[in-house]
């Protein structure tokens, strides 16, 4: 195997030639090998170039985390097409809004998936005119006028959108060898993913990653934790989010087996970490983490195959680091830092820290990533512990945000990633995050934009001004609350408003309550959100 191969899709077609029949991905009731991941994906390839698709053209994945995801996600690459992964929690007002702002050319969705989700149903209410089309080959939609063909995996579908079968039948027609010239024409330096992430403003922000980026920091982490490929790495993040593609393409490169589950439930996950052996594994988020200790099936499961678990115990409440290291003693619990930006992981423990720094920070940066903490106002670089600005740079990081130029030149200046985070380092030089000064909450592990749901609150016609806080809670993290000062003569309640957001915005957004305020504290010229928190703080006698 190469490590010079920096393209998503020539990696995988030459894990493919290694490996063979060797596991790929492995979901508790279906595996893929390797070839049969390359085969799936080349047929995905040919469908789109079967459509039309060409080099640089966008491609939305709006489904859970499954095999199907995968497979559209390595044939885009392979057609130097650029991946749309989709939040498969987006409700039809944020799926409206990506699918034009990313200049979607097509579109690969399913229907039901669980009893409140039915991924057609929500696609029809984002693009009204979807229901009216004729020609599923040839879509026209004023509301998103890139978008040629939505593909859905089920046979039965609306007459607008196309059905997968059809689809593969078209790209029977397209040759393989065309699919291996468009692999081969890919350049390290092509895009090959745009993700969606939550920024201070109502609408999430496109990151364009290249393929350079998202191979290259995923080897880097991959050579940090000293992964083979005798490796089986389990995570049970959405693979539509970059802590889940991180993890496949890390285990990926080195040859592993990747395994994952569609919908995360603890029972299932730990059956499955026992059958399979795993050897690492990326559960990273607080709920999840809490998920796995609280089960009954924790006690008697056998881990004991596991060498290197992701815990970031130094932003978890202290109860799990202490049930998890006696539960587990002699694995290698690591720490990290990282976001969407930088094609995951930045910092990340390194193998030979002492216990105590790798529960305690979290970790120093990868190779290729250079990193320094500054001070917001002056731009001075920050003493040893003193606090600053988080700001990276390397050829891992985003090119940039799709779309949005003005963006793009807040965020990368003088080619530092200015990343909005607190944090500090110490002597060792490991770093430790000690929040954001931009306006988000971390919602069990999901940012979100204030502004987003201040947005949804304020269509409501009783709504004269609504601000949005964070405040801890014990599962979560952190969740929104809304202050809400009505218009005059209009009266709502707070599940009024919280439910008028529902539809609007993603359910574990939608605020947790609604305070009513009269007057709003100020400084100069601004709403001094802090003090409503530290309000509502004591107020319901939380630690902050």
């Amino acid at each position: 195997m190469s490590d010079e191969i920096y393209t998503i899709g020539k990696l995988l077609k030459d894990r493919a030639d290694a490996i063979g029949d060797g596991d790929a991905l492995v979901f508790p009731d279906r595996r893929l090998s390797y070839t049969q991941l390359y085969q799936q994906a080349s047929d995905w390839a040919r469908a789109f170039t079967a459509l039309g698709v060409k080099r640089g053209d966008h491609i939305g994945i709006l489904l859970p985390t499954c095999p199907d995801f995968l497979e559209v996600y390595f044939g885009c690459a392979l057609l130097g097409a650029v991946a749309v992964p989709i939040n498969a929690r987006y409700q039809p007002g944020e799926l409206a809004y990506l699918t034009k702002d990313a200049a979607l050319r097509i579109m690969v969705t399913t229907g039901k998936v669980a009893d409140s989700l039915d991924f057609q149903e929500r696609l029809h209410t984002a693009l009204p005119t979807l229901q009216s089309a004729q020609d599923p080959m040839a879509l026209d939609l004023a509301e998103a006028p890139e978008l040629r063909q939505i593909i859905c995996l089920e046979e039965r579908c609306s007459p607008s959108v196309l059905p997968r079968s059809k689809a593969m039948e078209l790209g029977r027609e397209i040759p393989q060898a065309v699919i291996d010239e468009c692999a081969e024409a890919v350049e390290p330096s092509d895009i090959g993913l745009i993700l969606y992430t939550s920024g201070t403003t109502s609408n999430p922000k496109g990151c364009m990653i290249s393929n350079r980026a998202m191979v290259g920091n995923s080897r880097n982490l991959g050579k940090r934790y000293q992964v083979t490929a005798d490796d089986k790495v389990w995570s049970p993040l959405p693979i539509y989010h970059i802590a889940g593609i991180l993890p496949m393409m890390m285990v990926i490169d080195a040859g592993g087996a990747y395994l994952t589950v569609t919908f995360f439930e603890a029972g299932t996950a730990l059956e499955m970490l026992e059958r399979e052996r795993a050897t690492i594994a990326y559960p990273a988020f607080v709920t999840i983490m809490q998920d796995l200790i609280s089960h009954e099936r924790f006690a008697k499961t056998d881990l004991s195959s596991m060498r290197l678990m992701n815990s970031n115990f130094a932003v978890q409440p202290a109860w799990i680091k202490t049930a998890m290291i006696k539960a587990m003693p002699s694995i290698i619990h690591v720490g990290t830092y990282g976001l969407t930006e930088a094609a995951g992981t930045i910092c990340t423990s390194a193998l030979d820290e002492s216990e105590e720094s790798r529960t305690t920070r979290l970790g120093v940066p990868l190779d290729e990533w250079e990193l320094r903490i500054v001070d917001f106002e002056t731009g001075r670089e920050c003493a040893t512990g003193e606090r600053g600005e988080i700001c990276a740079r390397g050829p891992n990081m985003l090119d940039g945000y799709y779309n949005s130029p003005e963006k793009t030149a807040e965020s990368i200046r003088d080619g530092w990633l200015h990343t909005g985070d607190i944090g500090s380092l110490d002597e060792a030089g490991t770093i430790m995050f000690h929040g954001r000064t931009k306006d988000m909450l971390k919602v069990g592990g999901e940012n979100v934009a204030a502004a987003e749901i201040e947005g949804a609150l304020q269509t409501h016609d009783a709504v004269k001004l609504a601000q949005v806080v964070g405040i801890p809670d014990e599962r979560y993290v952190e969740v929104p609350v809304g202050f809400v000062e009505l218009a005059q003569g209009k009266q709502a309640s707070p599940q009024e408003l919280i439910e008028h957001c529902r539809g609007q915005i993603a359910n574990f957004k939608l605020p947790r309550d609604i305070r009513f305020v009269e007057s709003w504290p100020m400084s100069t010229s601004k709403i001094q959100k802090f003090r409503l928190r530290d309000e509502l703080i004591r107020e319901l006698d939380l630690e902050s």
